[in-house]
């Protein structure tokens, strides 16, 4: 019989799962688009970590990207955006089920262990953050840009950004990039651990790389974020901004200058409303706003210019912070009655 040519070969699986040793583990394999992540993935993982839950073989779940540049770099959001114009309820599913996962991370019963080497953001932040383990690398960018796109730091940032020291604080532990397979060698080596076995392991391995005389590059900034990020408003953060007028103060100035004012003080709400709330009732919130953003204009607008057009130049409706008041933001957090998110 002959052999099929090469190119009809059976395409790469968009996520890999398998159990190694005492871990599933599973590894995001799109290398080509940093590791997006696509309703497809999203059913496979889920119903493959609650299977890792539940069998007594399996003590741990490690979850990682593959290539080097990108653990993920988010949610593939031109495909949630293309739906969304043409009415698909792909608008809907993928933040439900994407949210569902998110909780089903948060809520895992056995120790969770993210890789999150190269770019983490978005979606790619929400399935790590909500783990027992981050683990950085030299290579981690970590980002939550979604208010330049329309779109509000979802996937449970309500939840965790709130609760971060100083706002800030991302990854539990760091080694370097080089070393990653031999701790995961180590980690599926292990037998039957506990929270307290993964946390002592990665401990040896962050204290044998940890530079005391390495500066925490935020550190000469933070008087400064607590100080003019505290005000509970986007028109008082602007004014503390302004008034402050340094060349640190400037730049983050011109930066929010950049973004949509609806998803700003969408973003503002969030947060200060999330950390008070749990888990569930955030990503339920989260998915209230996210159907207000589909109902919206700001971000197929804020898509376009990013991520189609790539002109940078998104004209945002409305354009003034002033001009988007309270009761235009009270619609974004009313409840959908039977179409709530159901966690």
């Amino acid at each position: 019989q002959a052999m099929r040519p090469a190119s009809s070969a059976a395409p790469e699986p968009e996520v890999v799962l398998a159990r190694t040793g005492c871990a599933g583990v599973a590894l995001l394999n799109r290398p080509r688009v940093l590791n997006a992540l696509n309703i497809s993935m999203i059913r496979h993982i889920l119903p493959q970590l609650k299977k890792w839950e539940e069998d007594p073989a399996t003590s741990m779940v490690i979850i990682k990207g593959a290539g080097e540049k990108a653990f993920c770099a988010g949610g593939d959001i031109r495909a949630v955006m293309e739906a969304g114009k043409r009415g698909d309820s792909l608008a809907k599913d993928f933040f439900r089920e994407e949210y569902i996962l998110n909780h089903a991370i948060g809520t895992f019963k056995k120790p969770y262990v993210a890789l999150i080497d190269g770019i983490t953001m978005g979606g790619g932040v929400g399935l790590s953050v909500h783990g027992h383990f981050r683990v950085a690398t030299e290579r981690t960018v970590f980002a939550m840009p979604e208010t330049a796109i329309g779109l509000f730091p979802d996937v449970g940032g309500g939840y965790f950004l709130p609760r971060l020291p100083g706002r800030l604080g991302i990854a539990t532990h760091f080694t370097e990039a080089a070393r990653l397979p031999s701790l995961e060698q180590e980690l599926v080596s292990l037998s039957s651990p506990s929270l307290q076995d993964v946390a002592r392991l990665l401990d040896r391995y962050h204290q044998e790389v940890l530079d005391e005389t390495k500066k925490f590059v935020l550190a000469e900034h933070r008087e400064k974020i607590d100080r003019l990020f505290l005000a509970d408003s986007m028109e008082g953060i602007v004014a503390n901004l302004e008034r402050d007028g340094g060349e640190w103060a400037t730049q983050q100035l011109q930066m929010l200058k950049r973004m949509s004012p609806t998803s700003m003080k969408l973003a503002l709400r969030q947060l200060s409303e999330g950390g008070r709330l749990s888990l569930a009732e955030v990503l339920t919130m989260e998915y209230r706003i996210t159907q207000g953003c589909m109902r919206g204009h700001d971000f197929y607008e804020g898509v376009r210019s990013v991520l189609i057009d790539k002109d940078q130049k998104p004209v945002w409706q409305p354009s003034r912070l002033e001009d988007v008041s309270d009761q235009d933001l009270d619609s974004y957090f009313k409840s959908l009655g039977p179409s709530d998110l159901q966690l």
